[in-house]
Formats: C-alpha cells, structure tokens, sequence
C-alpha cells in the first residue's frame, strides 16, 4: 500500500505540468517564406514609387531654391540649399494667377456639369429598350470615337465665331460641353442594372423619372464619378483649344497665364516650376478626394458596351 501511495505521489506533479507542444518546422519556413514576400513586395512598391515620381517631385523641388542656386549642371543640387517661397512670389507678380485660376475653374465646372447631365441622359436613352433607331444612333455615337479632335478643330472654331462666343469662356465650353466615351459609359453603366430592380419598381408603380433617380442613377454612381473626374482633369489641363477661342489675358485660363512666362529673352525656371505647382495642387487634391470612389467605378467596369 505504500508502494502505491509513493508512486501516486512522485507521479503527481509530472501530471500537473502542462504538456508543451513543439512548433512544427514546416509553419515555421512557411511563416519565414511570407515575411521575405512581403518584403520583397514592399521593396518593388517603393522602387516604382521612386520611377514614378521621381521625375515629378526632383523638378517640383526647384520652384522652392532660392535666386542664386543653380537650376542645372554640375553645382546644381536636388534639394534646395535655401528654400522659399520666392518664386511663388515673383509668379503673382508677373501674371494674374488668380484670374486664371478662377477662369480654369469656372470652364471645369461648367464642362464637368454639362458631361455628367448629357452624358447621363444620352446613356440612360440609349440603354432603353423598344424604341426604333437606337442602334443607329449608339453606332453614330461609336463613331464620334473614330476622328480626333484636331480634325474638327477648325469647323469648330467656325462655328463658335459665328455664333459670337469667340474669346470667350463660353466659346471654350461649348464644344467641350459632351463627349461621345462618356455617354457610351454612362450606357454601360444603365445595361449592368438588374431587370428585376426595374420591374419590381414597376410593380410599385414607379414611373419613368422615379425609376431613373431612385433605381438606375444610384446604380451608376461609379461610372458618374469616373465621368466627373475625368472631366475636370481634361478641362483643367487642356491648352489647345482655349490658345484658339481665347485672346485677352484677362480670360485667359491658368494654362495659358502659365505660358505667358516664357519670352524671347529666356524665362526663369523656378517661377515657372511654381506656376506648374500651382496648376497641380487642385488635381491632386480633386484625385485623393474621389479616388475611392473612383477605383470603385473601375471595378464595376466590367460593364457590356
């Protein structure tokens, strides 16, 4: 009976410890092997984030060097020496930045209003069934797509003489005012929602207008940004057609004023560095606020032309 009680004694606490379960050799080279893939990813991500904007940021960094610092050759530095904000200073001086500013703004508003609603409405049309005449009018729209806008520059600029709009902002409006890609998207967009979603709202009693705002633009709003955003970069950037329209510097969009800079006697490369950052800023600004929404409409692009 002793024996008994010794070892039911001595065996006690080798039960009390709690067994240890050595790690397996495979999770651990497995775990090893995903750290060095995360790794190397985030390697690449940052080497073609340094391609992508490096040309963009280096030259960006001149419009803060001071007077005196070289701009190119051998004594020339990426960052600057003695930064400030001088160029920016000499560049109010030297043009109407404000002006231009609020000129490009009110054209990008005017082109971005004027898309999402004609584009919106001729997709919405196109995207009906059972009316005549539909196809032929989504071919001539498909066509449109076909000759660039330089080979009707000139019948446009004609056009917008005669009707009295030339130098002015309206005149470079107008023939900006639709484009053909964006009511076939908008089209797109109208085809990818459900039958069933319409005629349910139709069961309801829902009438054309109130199927249109409650079901299919809800639906779209992917390809309305897509549309929107597209559209502000365009009439932001673009510099062919207002240096046609447009004749007095006091309408003059921020493009334009930019030019203005250079003259036959040489220009200073900081002040037209800082011009180039100001013309930046808003569509930096416009992308990071809808680009969510922008990636967003990108994905439910796997939309049937």
């Amino acid at each position: 009976m002793s024996t008994t009680t010794t070892s039911a004694a001595s065996g006690a606490p080798e039960a009390a410890q709690a067994p240890t379960v050595p790690q397996l050799p495979g999770g651990v080279r497995r775990n090893r092997r995903h750290a060095r893939v995360v790794l190397w990813r985030y390697v690449g991500l940052v080497v073609v984030l340094v391609f992508l904007l490096g040309p963009l940021v280096v030259p960006l960094l001149g419009a803060f060097k001071g007077p005196d610092e070289a701009m190119f050759g051998p004594d020339a530095s990426v960052l600057p020496h003695d930064p400030g904000f001088g160029a920016f200073r000499d560049l109010m001086k030297q043009t109407d930045v404000l002006r231009a500013f609020g000129n490009s703004l009110f054209v990008c508003t005017l082109i971005v209003a004027s898309r999402l609603v004609l584009s919106t409405m001729g997709g919405y049309m196109l995207s009906r069934r059972g009316w005549k005449g539909r196809g032929v009018i989504t071919l001539v729209v498909l066509s449109a797509l076909i000759f660039p806008f330089e080979a009707i520059m000139v019948s446009l600029f004609a056009q917008v003489r005669d009707l009295g709009y030339y130098n002015s902002l309206v005149g470079v409006w107008l023939p900006l005012m639709l484009e053909a890609f964006h009511i076939l998207l908008m089209r797109a967009a109208f085809l990818a929602v459900p039958d069933d979603m319409e005629n349910a709202a139709l069961l309801d009693g829902a009438n054309e207008w109130q199927r249109f705002w409650h079901i299919f633009l809800p639906q779209a709003r992917g390809a309305l940004v897509i549309v929107g955003l597209t559209s502000f970069i365009f009439a932001w950037e673009d510099y062919l057609w207002p240096v046609v329209v447009l004749r007095d510097d006091s309408k003059f969009t921020l493009m334009l004023s930019i030019t203005q800079l250079q003259s036959a006697f040489g220009f200073d490369y900081r002040v037209v560095l800082a011009g180039a950052i100001v013309a930046f800023l808003p569509l930096l600004i416009v992308f990071f606020v809808a680009q969510k929404y922008f990636f967003r409409g990108i994905e439910e692009g796997g939309m049937k032309f």
